[in-house]
């Protein structure tokens, strides 16, 4: 049997084989994002199905190609659409695109979902830099036989690796800093996981906000788990389709009811703010933290 590792390793051939483009920022974008991807300069396309071992997508929102080109003078790689493991896919196929964008060289991961919004002061098409998250799927992507060989920044790969820092307090006031200049407020906001399909019933929400979430969703934190355990620096930017089972959508004294062509549409109505706020984000995100680097050093010397 081909270990992940390996498997990983040829997909991660595949692509370098099909593009010349060598990521510096992996991007995943979720339901109604991906429109995202044709910002992307010079870009080559590959569908999912065409790259050995991959997982392909089957939700409506999902195209299910990975792109890479030029964001800002950034080398990037883009995925339209993600897998999730309500579709069926086991933990390490939904966190197996994660893996090979390290191996591509990512060091950042920009992971980006639909939500539903437990917080009732978020309205529907607010853009939130995840701080945290709460993980109630009931499983973990790092189970399993612990592969060193995935460490792709010094620290990584370890068997108990930390997360309390596993969304970047830098990468959030990068983007918090950044909606400002766009004239737009992004607050920050604990995601809770779960497996789904089903939307939540109104007592889990209850449950939910008394844990402390502000925004619930079925993706994301093993994608975060698995980034976090090769080292990879995450910002997480959840956008506020609907709000959550017995939510009242800001403004509103009743709640409405959830689908998923919902969701679409508010991804739809937000792309042109979404869009502004990433591609004005990712040079900021390596340059901006070279560049504070490099005048550390100085200031050290």
């Amino acid at each position: 049997m081909i270990d992940v590792f390996s498997k990983a390793q040829s997909a991660a051939s595949f692509i370098r084989g099909k593009s010349s483009v060598q990521p510096a920022v992996g991007i995943i974008l979720g339901s109604g994002l991906g429109n995202f991807a044709t910002h992307v300069e010079g870009a080559v396309r590959i569908p999912y199905g065409d790259i050995p071992h991959f997982p392909q997508s089957t939700v409506v929102g999902h195209s299910g190609h990975l792109v890479l080109g030029h964001i800002g003078g950034v080398a990037v790689a883009v995925m339209q659409g993600r897998v999730h493991a309500y579709e069926g896919y086991d933990m390490n196929q939904v966190t197996f695109p994660t893996r090979v964008l390290g191996l591509l060289g990512c060091r950042t991961l920009v992971v980006t979902n639909a939500a539903g919004g437990i917080r009732s002061s978020l309205a529907q098409g607010s853009i939130v830099a995840i701080s945290d998250h709460i993980n109630l799927t009931g499983t973990n992507a790092a189970l399993g036989p612990n592969e060193p060989r995935f460490s792709v920044v010094a620290g990584g790969g370890q068997r108990f690796f930390d997360m309390s820092d596993a969304y970047s307090l830098r990468l959030r006031t990068l983007a918090i800093e950044e909606a400002v200049r766009q004239e737009f407020l992004l607050t920050e906001g604990v995601y809770l996981a779960v497996l789904g399909p089903s939307f939540e019933t109104p007592a889990e929400i209850r449950a939910f906000r008394t844990l402390g979430a502000d925004l619930v969703g079925m993706s994301t934190v093993h994608e975060v788990i698995v980034a976090r355990h090769m080292g990879l620096e995450v910002l997480g930017l959840s956008l506020v389709t609907n709000m959550a089972a017995g939510v009242p959508a800001f403004g509103r004294d009743t709640a409405d009811q959830i689908d998923h062509e919902e969701v679409m549409e508010i991804g739809r109505r937000v792309e042109k703010q979404f869009t502004c706020l990433l591609t004005a984000l990712v040079p900021q995100i390596v340059f901006r933290g070279s560049a504070e680097s490099a005048k550390g050093a100085e200031n050290k010397s």
